[in-house]
């Protein structure tokens, strides 16, 4: 079945495919759609929904709906999330599949409702205290928002872990047709899970460890895991030149106005290619490493004054790594791109 639908309700309808039991969260803009889809469409199919009296309160509803094995979802933008990141970092300490919805937009402080891709390094380098990781996976589409929501709770679960989808006020507002289709929910069991059985009865979901050996073990454990993922769910589109000139890279909705880049330079002989990370953490680094050859520039876009510029740069040492950004909600042109892509070719010669 085909349906127009703005990018904040394509999570809300993919959740629901992948059989998500719950959703807590609080409006704000520009992710309040989501709350509102989620009230729409879980109540009448006896699913959970509810508006908690603050952020910090939905993490932890999250918390405890995640620790009796439900699949359970929340959604946020800028001081919102940062609200949550206490709980955030709770979840992935004591190992709780949950999938969090970041809607960025413009910081910091209050900002304003524009998009931006500042919220990066909070997210995708733990915004939460401690030493832990949470998979974050970077639509680009309405489509792929629909398709990663279903795909964020079968990696929660398969990692014991928390799970971002990070879009941006853009991609949230959008309106694209999704192909909704019944796909088969891949629900594990969790045996960890604490319920009304008397199995669970002595299951323990925590994150606390007063002896230091104990808590060293545990993190230890938690970094294994993380070798794991990095290893296997890396993943990132690589469109245009086979043997470029010039790399772009850029994530997200700017990784989709790349690939309009990437068709004008190719039409005016200059050979592009794209990388578009599908995973920010883990990044694809190795796809940077297999693409770029030596001497190719590379051209790395975002709405940030340089953040994703930083992980695209440790993918590639030794490599010129060029930064251009834009903030405050604006987004960049074409014709800009094309202007920016050309000085780095030209800079490259």
């Amino acid at each position: 079945m085909k349906k127009l639908v703005k990018g904040n309700e394509a999570v809300v309808i993919g959740a629901l495919v992948a059989g998500c039991d719950a959703y807590y969260g609080y409006p704000i803009t520009p992710a309040s759609e989501i709350a509102h889809a989620a009230s729409e469409y879980f109540l009448p199919l006896n699913k959970v929904f509810v508006q908690a009296e603050c952020e910090i309160g939905a993490v932890n509803m999250v918390f405890g709906a995640a620790s009796s094995g439900q699949r359970v979802m929340t959604a946020s933008s800028g001081p919102g999330i940062s609200l949550k990141m206490e709980g955030i970092s709770y979840l992935a300490g004591a190992e709780l599949p949950s999938v969090i919805v970041d809607v960025q937009r413009v910081g910091p402080g209050l900002g304003n409702i524009g998009p931006e891709q500042s919220d990066y390094f909070q997210v995708v380098k733990g915004g939460g205290h401690g030493d832990y990781r949470a998979i974050v996976l970077a639509p680009a589409s309405v489509e792929e928002t629909y398709h990663m929501a279903i795909k964020a709770f079968d990696l929660a679960d398969k990692w014991r872990s928390p799970v971002f989808i990070l879009t941006d006020a853009t991609l949230g507002q959008m309106m694209e047709p999704i192909d909704i289709k019944e796909e088969p929910t891949h629900r594990s069991d969790k045996p960890w899970a604490l319920d009304t059985t008397p199995e669970s009865n002595d299951n323990l979901v925590t994150s606390i460890y007063l002896d230091f050996d104990d808590m060293e073990e545990h993190i230890n454990k938690l970094h294994a895991k993380y070798a794991k993922i990095t290893e296997e769910e890396a993943q990132a589109e690589i469109y245009g030149a086979d043997v470029p000139d010039i790399v772009l890279t850029g994530y997200g909705i700017t990784g989709r106005m790349l690939r309009s880049v990437v068709d004008k330079l190719n039409e005016i002989g200059i050979d592009a290619a794209l990388i578009r990370p599908q995973t920010l953490w883990p990044f694809p680094s190795k796809t940077y490493q297999e693409i770029v050859k030596p001497g190719v520039p590379v051209l790395s876009v975002e709405l940030s004054c340089g953040q994703f510029v930083e992980d695209v740069r440790l993918s590639l040492p030794g490599h010129k790594v060029t930064h251009y950004g834009r903030v405050g909600g604006n987004l960049p042109e074409l014709d800009e791109l094309v202007a920016q892509a050309e000085k780095c070719v030209q800079e490259a010669k």
